[in-house]
């Protein structure tokens, strides 16, 4: 049975239908506003009923940045979309002409869930996927379920609080180890670096039109690519975090991968390498235990889809 993936994003969502081995057959692209619910779900009400005019499918799956209610049918908070307590699988079902069953799936489930299924993790029982992009998401996969706690809340290990009394969230408290292992941190640091050190900065500058506002995550990568040290450093931190805090997660669920998803993966070596030692320097029992591998996700930005997909055909 073919299924509808919705991967909703701040600023855009994406939506295709999904084969049973992960395969995503179609695909549109909707533009979106973060703080407009309702042109949020006439998007996708509008996305979905364009591909099931060519596709017959059994499900569909709405992948969200929030946290999801219990029953998979709403978002009770997200932090970047003007949800609360918010019924979205009833507010898209009643503008599509149509009976589907819809699921409502954390995106960052729905991401660790397509490369359990299909991708880095498919030989795997135990995973954790960390999804680093403008925030950092998680999804936890034990004894081959994804574990989604009690009241919907489980994996949001980007709340996780690291530095008290440190960078303010977007969740409301301080510290949340997205603010120092996300895209956005990154941007945050090379956006200071440039002004502190311009000379050191001359590279990212270049590429940023010379305004230290205007430096993004994809030219803080370029930059290391072509060897730029203060790019190099900027990755080497973010790593830092990422496999320090990763080490944290390790001491709860002891997984046997982490799965690495998001933009910041196109660093490649230059990030893995540093989460890969960050994590080794704060692993409990270090010598005297498996050593989870750490590797980069395979399904890139299509993850959403073909987890939401996936999860709603089951």
């Amino acid at each position: 049975m073919h299924a509808i993936g919705v991967d909703i994003g701040g600023t855009k969502i994406a939506v295709g239908v999904v084969d049973e081995d992960g395969r995503i057959l179609a695909q549109v692209r909707r533009e979106t506003a973060a703080d407009d619910v309702a042109d949020i779900d006439r998007a996708i009400a509008d996305a979905v009923t364009e591909l099931t005019k060519e596709h017959e499918v059994g499900a569909i799956g709405l992948a969200a940045a929030g946290f999801v209610s219990p029953d998979r049918q709403g978002v009770n908070f997200a932090p970047n979309i003007a949800w609360r307590e918010y019924p979205l699988a009833e507010k898209v079902g009643a503008l599509i002409d149509s009976d589907l069953p819809i699921v409502v799936e954390n995106d960052a489930n729905a991401a660790g869930w397509a490369e359990f299924r299909f991708g880095a993790g498919r030989a795997a029982t135990d995973m954790i996927m960390l999804t680093v992009g403008t925030g950092l998401g998680g999804a936890v996969i034990v004894g081959g379920e994804l574990v989604r706690g009690k009241w919907g809340a489980a994996a949001e290990v980007g709340h996780m609080r690291v530095v008290p009394e440190g960078h303010y969230c977007g969740c409301g408290h301080e510290g949340c180890w997205e603010q120092y292992a996300s895209g956005s941190a990154l941007v945050r640091d090379a956006q200071h670096a440039a002004v502190a050190y311009p000379d050191r900065a001359a590279r990212l500058l270049e590429l940023a039109g010379g305004s230290p506002e205007e430096i993004r995550g994809p030219q803080v990568t370029r930059a290391a690519k072509e060897g730029d040290e203060l790019a190099i450093e900027l990755l080497a931190t973010l790593g830092r975090w990422i496999g320090e805090g990763a080490a944290s997660v390790a001491a709860l669920l002891d997984p046997e991968i982490f799965v690495i998803g998001g933009g910041v993966g196109a660093a490649g070596e230059l990030l893995l390498g540093p989460v890969r030692r960050g994590y080794e320097a704060q692993l409990s029992a270090l010598g005297h235990r498996p050593v989870a591998q750490i590797e980069l996700a395979r399904h890139g930005n299509e993850a959403g889809i073909v987890g939401a997909a996936d999860l709603a055909r089951r």
